[in-house]
């Protein structure tokens, strides 16, 4: 691994109160999810994915999008985005003042049957009209694919079928692209080398890596993936999160403990770090629970505690 490879900007992408809170036990309260995302954008992150307009049926969690989205307080220099599944949501999310879109398909056949109801290529289709109804205005769109290290019903996707999904992406008009590990399945060889296929193949391309913790992984791919050219990373407050519609999908990667390895490595990612340890202390009186994320839990590696007594008796 090289590490004076490594970008001199990482940058870290908030998705808590979208993929962190969606498969909650109960619904956070509207004001408490406002508060929380106006605390975060004092954190430094680049983006924050503040919700997803989606059917309250298939998300309940998330019924508040809208109330969610045009009462938040915006920060110059954060992007504020909404995942959309189709036409009507991408719509509302225009009408909310979104900065960024987010549209999601599976690479996996089965997964996009599972989750959307749709083959990928439908989704891909319906992804156009989106493209349509954001022309003119100054949002942005980034396609992220699902499942891209591994569908939890196929198994591993074949390299050249991601790549393909890259480039009907860019065709259709979208501005940059996720590759998410949906369930937790990469490993940090295969990120390294889809990563070099990505940037081989599109360059410059803004890309971001969505990992998940299923496996103790997470942070190890994190590593892979920088030091193969990548630059920007979705990350959730506490490591909350998963999907609702794949098997043993559990957590993202925990922001603070992301953003504490990277300041520990001297990589820059401009997050305030003690900032936001508060907000991932104070996560679990909010949720009702305990929350996988170790830095909030350990403290930083440079917190020094006092010496035992019985050595300065001695």
């Amino acid at each position: 691994m090289n590490w004076e490879a490594f970008p001199p900007r990482v940058h870290i992408q908030e998705v808590v109160t979208r993929d962190g809170l969606q498969i909650e036990p109960r619904f956070l309260p509207t004001a408490d999810k406002i508060a929380l995302i106006d605390a975060l954008s004092q954190t430094g992150v680049s983006k924050i994915e503040v919700t997803s307009f989606v059917s309250p049926k298939a998300v309940p969690n998330l019924a508040d999008a809208r109330e969610v989205a045009r009462a938040i307080t915006r920060r110059p220099g954060v992007t504020y985005v909404a995942l959309v599944p189709n036409l009507r949501g991408a719509q509302e999310a225009l009408d909310a003042g979104m900065n960024e879109l987010n549209l999601v398909l599976s690479v996996s056949e089965t997964h996009n049957l599972a989750n959307m109801r749709m083959t990928p290529a439908q989704s891909l289709a319906g992804f156009r009209a989106i493209v349509e109804a954001a022309r003119g205005t100054q949002t942005t769109l980034n396609g992220s694919i699902a499942t891209a290290f591994g569908c939890p019903f196929e198994g591993a996707q074949p390299e050249p079928k991601v790549l393909e999904m890259i480039e009907n992406f860019l065709n259709i008009g979208l501005h940059s692209v996720t590759l998410a590990d949906t369930t937790g399945m990469a490993n940090p060889r295969q990120v390294a080398h889809l990563v070099a296929a990505v940037r081989r193949q599109f360059g410059a391309l803004p890309l971001t890596l969505h990992f998940h913790n299923t496996r103790g992984m997470g942070l190890a791919n994190v590593l892979a993936a920088l030091d193969a050219g990548a630059d920007r990373f979705d990350a959730s407050l506490g490591g909350l999160g998963g999907c609702p519609f794949a098997p043993g999908a559990t957590g993202n990667i925990s922001t603070e403990d992301l953003v504490h390895m990277l300041d520990e490595m001297g990589v820059y990612s401009g997050v305030d770090l003690a900032r936001l340890l508060e907000r991932a202390r104070a996560l679990p009186s909010l949720i009702g629970h305990d929350i996988p994320g170790q830095v909030a839990k350990a403290g930083r590696s440079g917190d020094l505690h006092p010496a035992p007594t019985r050595l300065a008796a001695s």
